[in-house]
């Protein structure tokens, strides 16, 4: 299950200090690119990490891909001694970053950053620029297939019809989930 919605309520009702990078940053501006894990660059500092930390305690969070039995608790003092998190929750998969490849930290990461409407909150967001800059460093063969259509996307976005382009993927982001009808169909919710 990834429930993308109730993790960033998490974050945002705890008022932790992120950035979405990532692929679904990259959806976010209309890449057709497709992840089930969010990706956060997080504020580091003293009192953010303690917010961080108790946002994600409820949802269990634990390493991804690390044998179950391992001892691991996601609090202030873990957050503190290392820097990038890939966790599993209960809500879905949640990647920490406490700096971004090509980029830097939250204070670097911050300003490459737009404000967008995400299922009805604003949220800072990478903007392509930045993401174009961090997948470049990062030199993957996944982050590199991917330019070419963020290259597109920042173009049009930087464009006078960019920002109508903008908005409509905004409304798509503020429907509410469909659900299965008794004959196997699909309807929106209310």
């Amino acid at each position: 299950m990834h429930d993308l919605e109730r993790i960033l309520k998490a974050l945002s009702d705890a008022e932790v200090r992120f950035v979405i990078i990532g692929g679904i940053a990259s959806s976010l501006h209309g890449s057709t690119y497709v992840t089930v894990d969010l990706d956060v660059c997080y504020d580091r500092s003293d009192a953010n990490l303690e917010r961080l930390a108790k946002a994600c305690k409820p949802y269990h969070p634990r390493l991804r891909g690390a044998p179950p039995d391992l001892p691991f608790h996601l609090d202030y003092e873990t957050l503190s001694r290392g820097m990038n998190f890939t966790l599993t929750t209960d809500l879905g998969d949640l990647d920490l970053f406490g700096e971004v490849v090509g980029i830097g930290g939250f204070e670097s990461v911050k300003p490459l950053s737009v404000r967008l409407e995400v299922f009805g909150r604003l949220c800072a967001v990478l903007s392509p620029a930045g993401l174009i800059q961090s997948k470049r460093a990062s030199g993957r063969a996944k982050d590199l297939l991917v330019i070419p259509e963020l290259e597109a996307l920042k173009e049009m976005q930087e464009s006078p019809k960019g920002s109508q382009r903008r908005e409509a993927l905004q409304k798509t982001t503020r429907r509410k989930p469909r659900r299965e009808t008794k004959g196997g169909g699909r309807r929106p919710t209310r």
